[in-house]
């Protein structure tokens, strides 16, 4: 269970990762919009689903 908590977090930090790249001559403000849009959503999903391990966690024990 804490391998699945470790890997939730992991996803949190690369959808932070995803939702602060800069633009540059590879990536544009349109694609880093859109990466800004896909980190957010990232974020918001795995902080819920580490709630719920935390939450089932505490009623659990």
């Amino acid at each position: 269970m804490y391998h699945l908590a470790t890997l939730y977090l992991a996803c949190i930090l690369a959808g932070f990762a995803l939702a602060n790249i800069p633009t540059s001559a590879v990536i544009t403000a349109e694609v880093a919009s859109f990466f800004s849009i896909i980190g957010g959503i990232a974020i918001i999903v795995f902080a819920l689903a580490l709630l719920y391990l935390g939450v089932k966690a505490l009623i659990n024990k």
